[in-house]
């Protein structure tokens, strides 16, 4: 079973692993949290401007107070911020958000390719096509409508009625290696293939209306 516990061991292990082989360069290592009302978080401690990134504001302008004020769980080495967020009350899984902010400026890197191609690090952020899109798995029990608003969904960009649905919510492991084998495929092929995997796969949640249409089967699920 996903206790507290468990995910935080987890994130914890991969934060620890990402350091290690150079993708991760700064981090707020994960906490469990327990609040006033009961619920117990896990994940990065600080949650301030989290609700940023839902304003009319543009892209470049949410990331940098996301990374001035530290709001993140890891930063990986191109910029890209993490952030691993899981909320529990009475002992059960009830919330998460788990988003993966990619830095709005890679022209450091873009033009001066000569030297970034050959660090296999940066090997997936030097072409000049790229277009930087932030991504956001969210799990909610209690803003479930059907139809409307899948208890697990991806959203893509700043689309405030982008909810692709998700069967499952995903662990920590989940989350962060597909963020890795997407837009860090190189280094994570040749780095870190084998991340630690210490949570089960979480309970199946999408609905039938929703397994009818387009949806994100999570792993395991």
């Amino acid at each position: 079973m996903a206790t507290p516990d468990v995910l935080l061991i987890e994130t914890q292990k991969l934060t620890a692993e990402l350091i290690a082989v150079g993708i991760c360069t700064d981090q707020n290592f994960p906490a469990q949290v327990m609040h006033t009302d009961g619920a117990i978080t896990v994940g990065m401690s600080n949650t301030n401007n989290l609700a940023i990134t839902l304003k009319n504001v543009p892209y470049s302008d949410a990331y940098k107070v996301i990374a001035d004020e530290r709001a993140f769980s890891m930063r990986f080495i191109d910029g890209g911020l993490l952030q691993i967020l899981y909320t529990f009350r009475t002992g059960e899984l009830v919330k998460h958000r788990l988003a993966f902010f990619p830095s709005p400026d890679l022209l450091e890197y873009q033009n001066n390719a000569e030297i970034y191609d050959t660090d296999e690090l940066y090997a997936d952020i030097t072409p000049l096509n790229i277009v930087t899109t932030p991504l956001r798995f969210d799990f909610d029990k209690e803003s479930f409508v059907e139809g409307e608003h899948p208890m697990c969904h991806l959203t893509i960009g700043q689309y405030k009625n982008c909810r692709i649905p998700v069967s499952a919510p995903l662990t920590p492991h989940a989350f962060v290696s597909f963020i890795l084998r997407a837009f860090y495929n190189t280094p994570f092929r040749n780095l870190c293939a084998d991340l630690s995997v210490v949570s089960p796969k979480l309970f199946r949640t999408i609905s039938g209306v929703e397994h009818q249409q387009l949806y994100l089967q999570a792993c395991g699920t």
